[in-house]
């Protein structure tokens, strides 16, 4: 066994060590500490969503959220910045790559609709149903994905795609800035009503919010397989 091949199982067996010790030592609590008691009992009477996780993500923990994506949106700066240094478009490639099959350009054509579709509604629906912001801008990123691989010379706009990206960034802001103002606090969605439990307009400005943050995740994700792409093609 060669010494590159040894590595790695070392590494294997000292994590398979530490995750068995803390297994075994592992003891679930009786009851809910404090912080999570008052999530449980105070986040439906509080907010009106149905999607408890939901809610503790975007009102209790709304700063946090604006981090998580203010670190994506600079992960796709970067990427973008870097990916343009590296190599610069060679005059041979216009072209945009080898064309794709026509049954995978077909299938692009009926899938990506859905797809978006269905982006749509998980980060619509995320105050009522399982999913969220972050989980339909993946999917709706999926969708730019496929059309890329179908169609290696389609281009996107970058422009149009910083756009979007900053606009939902910067509504996504003055939203919170207006839960300091109207509500009790930074992205408190009691700045809108909160309408009939249960219901698509529901759970004040939740929705509104979560539409923001699916444009913005879903926008810098397409950013980053764009830029991706763009230097495939370069090479």
């Amino acid at each position: 066994m060669t010494t590159r091949m040894a590595i790695p199982l070392v590494l294997v067996a000292l994590l398979g060590t530490v995750f068995f010790a803390l297994f075994s030592s592992y003891t679930p609590d009786a009851s809910l500490n404090l912080t999570a008691s008052y999530y449980a009992d105070q986040t439906v009477p509080e907010t009106g969503a149905q999607n408890i996780v939901t809610a503790i993500i975007v009102t209790y923990r709304g700063l946090d959220t604006l981090g998580e994506v203010t670190v994506l949106f600079l992960t796709a700066a970067i990427v973008g910045l870097v990916l343009s240094q590296s190599k610069a478009p060679s005059a041979h490639a216009g072209a945009g790559g080898l064309p794709s099959g026509e049954l995978l350009q077909t299938g692009a054509r009926m899938l990506v609709p859905v797809i978006l579709l269905f982006g749509a509604y998980v980060f619509i629906n995320g105050h009522l149903t399982p999913g969220g912001g972050f989980q339909g801008g993946a999917i709706v990123a999926s969708a730019m994905l496929l059309m890329l691989l179908a169609d290696p010379a389609e281009r996107f706009s970058h422009g149009l795609i910083s756009k979007i990206e900053s606009s939902a960034g910067l509504t996504y802001v003055i939203l919170g800035l207006l839960g300091l103002l109207f509500a009790g606090g930074f992205l408190d969605n009691k700045i809108l009503p909160l309408g009939t439990f249960g219901s698509i307009f529901s759970a004040g400005a939740i929705p509104l919010i979560y539409v923001l943050v699916g444009l913005k995740v879903g926008a810098e994700f397409s950013s980053i397989l764009t830029s991706l792409e763009e230097t495939e093609d370069a090479e």
